[in-house]
């Protein structure tokens, strides 16, 4: 039996079938609706674990408060996927149903690189705030939301609105090594969140309704994905380019309004959704996999930025996230990954050793640092290891020794390559390789990586040596 046989042999009630679109239109609609919404119920995820369940054991701070981080993620940090492992970061969850947020910022000495990254929850980079962005000195700044009408009070910098209710500021701050932490600390202890009215020292608004937020994690999101969207919308009103795929959801269920619950559905709308999602997760899939050029072995492109970037491509959106959701924009920091050597073969450390060389006078051209952070090909997690080392930056130049004739060898496996390479050794796993460059504030002038993938700078391919 075909499958419109199968599925319309589980056919709806007349009523229900009436609303509901046809076998395969329902079909496509999950499909493009599930390519909408993996970004957004992916931040959900996070924002969960972060602000809202305090036995999530990833747990930050509550909403409108900062948590610093006086340390970089390890592998025993879970919550998000491809960590950077470069900077200690600083979070703070902002809830702007109420009021907008005030965030200030200290001076920061010229040499150290710092960003505050403005994202929301249909994870668009709404905005910056930091060394490439807006210099190093101090500053307050105000963070509105998406209905927020009204002026900056005198002394506000800049004001940046959020297409959502709730918003994310991640901050990176650079550590240049293991004794520097107490100047990170520094730093992070000039951060500051607080509501408008407190920066104001005025009374706060009427507290905006309670919100009883549903519980996620990896296994709820495979069986009530939509439950999830449908629940994480009504608070991101629909932009103009939103109003298509908002409507198609709509013929399904989910949306302003709605109240969507797969497990409620005929079967025959089950099947439909089920196939939609799955051929939708294959699509992000394959984008990641071909969606940048290939340099080297390296794919290089730009996977994030701001609404006007993006311009409804929900497949780029959902492809930037999948591969490490809340990157950078490219301006920011650009990121070439591989999963593969120079002649296009899998990594994997339990078959090969491997070896990363930059030739004299071609480390990652950049005006902050770079880096190159091994993650386990399967999970995209930071990989338990023997030194505990996740990664080699250049703040780690001067302890790494070159080669004679100027070049510099990284040597990628799960062995020591021996006391005299020690300290170049990039841990590997016992398995598949997923490695990411990270080039933090790109330089624009030859040799460059921008624009990312067509830069006249290009990253030396993955060698196997063995």
């Amino acid at each position: 039996m075909a499958l419109a046989g199968v599925l319309a042999a589980y056919s709806a009630p007349a009523a229900k079938a009436a609303e509901w679109p046809g076998i395969v239109e329902a079909k496509d609609i999950a499909e493009e609706g599930f390519i909408y919404g993996l970004p957004i119920v992916m931040n959900y995820a996070v924002m969960y674990a972060y602000a809202v369940d305090k036995n999530s054991g990833q747990f930050k701070a509550p909403f409108n408060e900062i948590k610093n981080e006086a340390r970089v993620f390890t592998y025993e940090d879970t919550a998000i996927v491809t960590p950077n492992s470069d900077t200690p970061y600083s979070f703070a969850w902002l809830d702007l149903r109420a009021e907008p947020v005030v965030l200030s910022v200290p001076e920061v000495e010229k040499t150290r690189y710092y960003a505050v990254q403005l994202e929301d929850g249909n994870t668009y980079n709404y905005g910056y705030i930091g060394s490439r962005a807006t210099g190093n000195e101090a500053g307050d700044y105000m963070v509105v939301g998406p209905d927020w009408q009204g002026e900056a009070p005198k002394g506000i910098k800049k004001v940046f609105r959020s297409s959502t209710q709730f918003s994310l500021a991640a901050y990176r701050t650079q550590l240049f090594n293991p004794a520097d932490i107490d100047n990170v600390k520094k730093v992070q202890a000039g951060y500051k969140v607080q509501p408008l009215s407190a920066y104001l020292g005025k009374p706060a608004p009427a507290a905006a309704p309670k919100i009883d937020f549903p519980k996620i994690d990896n296994d709820l999101v495979k069986a009530h994905f939509f439950e999830y969207l449908d629940f994480a919308l009504q608070f991101a009103p629909a932009q103009p380019n939103e109003k298509d795929i908002r409507a198609k959801l709509a013929q399904i269920g989910v949306g302003a309004g709605k109240n969507f619950d797969f497990h409620e559905l005929p079967l025959g709308h089950r099947l439909e959704v089920g196939l939609g999602m799955k051929q939708g997760d294959k699509k992000v899939d394959a984008y990641v996999a071909s969606g940048a050029k290939n340099v080297n072995g390296w794919k290089i492109g730009s996977w994030f930025g701001d609404s006007a970037f993006f311009d409804g491509n929900w497949l780029l959106r959902a492809a930037g996230a999948k591969g490490g959701i809340y990157g950078n924009d490219s301006v920011e920091a650009t990121y070439p990954l591989t999963r593969a050597d120079g002649k296009g073969q899998p990594l994997d450390g339990s078959k090969h050793n491997y070896t990363l060389t930059f030739p004299k006078g071609e480390l990652p051209p950049v005006n902050a640092f770079w880096s190159v952070t091994m993650y386990d090909g399967k999970t995209q997690l930071l990989i338990e290891n023997p030194i505990n080392r996740y990664l080699i930056n250049s703040p780690m130049l001067p302890e790494l020794k070159k080669n004679a004739d100027g070049s510099l060898t990284l040597y990628i496996q799960k062995d020591s390559p021996g006391t005299d390479k020690e300290s170049n050794w990039l841990p590997a796993p016992d398995g598949p390789i997923y490695l990411v460059m990270r080039l933090y504030w790109p330089k624009t002038e030859a040799p460059s990586v921008l624009p990312a993938g067509e830069g006249s700078w290009q990253p030396p391919a993955v060698q196997a040596v063995k």
